[in-house]
């Protein structure tokens, strides 16, 4: 089933001279089609006998009342004849191969009572991986015969579990004063929403690049120019004279710099961390005893600053870690009062897979875009993966179209679905789009095909990225790294060395794209850990969660913000009003 659009809606509206009142009517209709799943020659039919009781002309409120009265009317007498007539329909491939593997079943049945001839080898008793009769085989061998995953239509056999998940809508995490707040964005959605990245369009990550050749040399450099600088940052703060050898014996107490590791290729525990110093003071390793701290929190890769005892030269026994000296805030050059009298800027968090995993219907994602329209947020932040290379489908070749084209129609149902509401959308990619460029930092989508009028409200932006909207800083990243090192740092987008194994680091894309050169005000950190809404140094971190958890529905997360203006007496007020996560 092909997307509507608006030109073959018009056309067929023209055969029976039905008029529209402008062209947001027409962009309704298109949404409406989308929605409910009709075909354009479909719904005039619909609105015609619809409108044959009680002519009245094409508007928003008349439409609005047809939607009602009709389409919802529609869909539920449809889902009730699904259980009632199952056999009662057209054969398409979907019914064929729900007979043939009835027919299987029931060969394999009889197969189990007959007695083998004379000659023949026995039947292993174990169950193939992929079993497939002739009769399949023969069936699927032209491509063309097989489901399309982007089709969107009622043929894809949809996921019982998610159609059948309960508390939609359910609040389950807030932040802030929710009570009685609004859940709506501006009255005049396309009255200058400002979508910028921090540091220019010239210093960020805007176009891919040419990757799997790095020297193990220029790593190097990489990780030790991170130990300096931040080493430096913490001396010069806590006014610390100097830094001693981490491998030199002391009879003293010194201070040390470098990188914690690991002894091994486990996870880091009390007994396994290592201290790694920078070039400038020797570059050894040295074994650190924790057991005289009180308190600490380490991951590998972590640049600290320790003070402790050495004597054998071969074991640090630390008495203190210093904390690392937190980053600035965004102040703006330019500060008006009109920002406290400015409307909230209302920001919709979504983080793919946008399909559950036993099915390649965008369900889910249909049922965002019904979120959009209802709730007509200003800003939608939307985070891969897109085409998910986790699912079983995938995984196992069982789609028939490119995964290009796949993520192509995604991104017209999302752009054409949420048209009427004008919102401004942002795409991020992520590691687990099969169709992009798997490297980290990662470059954005590219989108040749889209029109004039839509790119106005489409920013696509690297993974991770720093983003001002509207005058609030939003750190944004599609990669797990909350579930990579079970902590939190804001220093950089990934902190972790070395990587998981999933992850291709650039190292030197990462030192020049990858840093966070501020503390942003709101951090976008999706994970697959439970999802939270959490103040960590004035910085409001957000894991929204994903929009689908297997078979399963997700959540969602929206953001309600205002700029604050100067602050008085030094006083940082953060623009954050409220947040929640919310289930799809």
């Amino acid at each position: 089933m092909a997307l509507a659009t608006a030109e073959s809606l018009k056309a067929q509206l023209d055969i029976f001279c039905i008029s529209c009142e402008d062209d947001s009517v027409l962009e309704r209709m298109v949404e409406q089609c989308i929605c409910h799943r009709i075909q354009e020659d479909d719904m005039v039919c619909e609105w015609m006998a619809y409108n044959s009781r009680n002519p009245k002309p094409l508007t928003m409120n008349t439409l609005e009342q047809f939607e009602h009265e009709v389409l919802n009317k529609r869909n539920k007498f449809k889902s009730g004849l699904k259980k009632e007539e199952p056999y009662n329909k057209t054969m398409d491939i979907n019914t064929l191969q729900d007979i043939i593997k009835a027919e299987e079943e029931e060969e394999n049945l009889l197969d189990s009572y007959s007695t083998p001839a004379k000659g023949s080898q026995k039947r292993p008793l174990t169950t193939p991986e992929h079993p497939q009769s002739k009769r399949s085989a023969a069936l699927l061998a032209s491509p063309g015969l097989l489901l399309s995953p982007a089709s969107f239509s009622a043929n894809a056999t949809p996921s019982q579990k998610y159609n059948q998940r309960g508390a939609k809508g359910e609040v389950v995490v807030t932040f802030g004063a929710t009570q009685g707040t609004r859940w709506a964005g501006r009255k005049n959605p396309a009255a200058g929403v400002q979508v910028d990245f921090l540091e220019g369009p010239e210093d960020s990550l805007h176009c891919s690049y040419k990757f799997m050749f790095q020297r193990l040399r220029d790593v190097r450099n990489v990780l030790a120019e991170k130990i300096e600088d931040l080493g430096e940052t913490v001396r010069s703060h806590f006014h610390i004279e100097e830094f001693a050898s981490v491998s030199l014996p002391a009879q003293d107490s010194i201070t040390v710099s470098g990188q914690i590791c690991c002894d091994s290729n486990g996870k880091l525990n009390a007994q396994s961390v290592l201290l790694e110093a920078g070039p400038e003071h020797g570059g050894q390793q040295v074994a650190v005893d924790l057991s005289e701290l009180k308190e600490y929190s380490l991951f590998p890769g972590q640049v600290v600053v320790m003070e402790g005892m050495n004597t054998t030269g071969e074991k640090l026994v630390a008495s203190k870690i210093y904390e690392g000296v937190p980053l600035p805030f965004y102040s703006s050059d330019i500060k008006t009062e009109a920002d406290e009298a400015a409307e909230p800027l209302n920001v919709l968090v979504a983080c793919g897979p946008y399909t559950p995993s036993d099915s390649l219907t965008f369900d889910p994602l249909l049922d965002l875009i019904s979120v959009i329209t209802r709730d007509r947020p200003d800003v939608c932040l939307m985070l891969g993966p897109f085409v998910d290379s986790r699912h079983e489908q995938i995984e196992k070749g069982q789609v028939t179209e490119t995964f290009e084209a796949i993520f192509s129609r995604c991104i017209e149902s999302i752009v054409d679905g949420t048209r009427s509401v004008g919102c401004h959308l942002v795409f991020v990619p992520s590691q687990r789009d099969v169709h992009h460029p798997l490297i980290y930092p990662q470059p954005p989508f590219t989108l040749p095909h889209l029109s004039k009028n839509q790119s106005q409200r489409i920013t696509l932006v690297p993974d991770p990225c720093t983003l001002l909207i509207d005058g609030v800083t939003f750190g944004l990243t599609s990669t797990d790294i909350l579930f990579h090192m079970g902590a939190e740092e804001i220093s950089n987008y990934y902190p972790l060395y070395p990587p998981a194994e999933e992850v291709n680091m650039d190292y030197e894309k990462f030192q020049s794209f990858a840093q966070i050169p501020l503390i942003p005000d709101v951090l976008i950190v999706p994970s697959e850990l439970r999802y939270f809404i959490k103040d960590v140094l004035g910085c409001v971190c957000l894991n929204p969660g994903r929009l689908t958890k297997g078979q399963v529905g997700g959540t969602y997360g929206r953001l309600l913000l205002q700029r604050s203006a100067a602050p008085e007496g030094g006083q940082r007020r953060s623009p954050c009003l409220a947040a929640q996560v919310v289930k799809i």
